[in-house]
């Protein structure tokens, strides 16, 4: 049997457009993000807006988000896991990418959490300490 491209991830489609969310195959688990679209210098820019999670389907969630935040969002991606990766697995990946935008400047504040407990928990700047 041949090896998977990656651990986690067994599919994703990035920067579509919003209305293409309802092609989105049902009942899928995995990570999504929400982009803001706009131009600078010339360029198609997609400024992150949010990054969520989901162990149900995607759909519900992008339906959701277009409805109590449709005017923040214009485009979105989708990773969708393996079957064998755990919901908390997928709830500890998206605390990892909402800790690392929880101190950017530029990061929409839909997406800004205190801190990812867990990771708080095992944090150590301490490199000695790490035996």
């Amino acid at each position: 049997m041949p090896e998977s491209q990656l651990k986690f991830f067994k599919h994703c489609a990035e920067i579509l457009p919003k209305k293409e969310r309802t092609l989105v195959p049902k009942k899928r688990r995995g990570l999504y993000v929400l982009y803001d679209q706009h131009r600078s210098n010339g360029r198609e820019m997609y400024d992150v807006v949010y990054i969520g999670m989901t162990t149900s389907g995607f759909g519900g969630r992008l339906r959701s988000h277009e409805k109590h935040k449709g005017d923040l969002w214009t485009h979105f991606s989708v990773f969708e896991v393996w079957d064998n990766i755990r919901d908390d697995e997928i709830a500890e990946l998206e605390g990892l990418f909402r800790h690392l935008y929880r101190r950017d400047a530029r990061a929409n504040n839909l997406n800004i959490q205190r801190a990812f407990k867990k990771m708080k928990k095992i944090r150590n700047n301490n490199f000695k300490k790490w035996i």
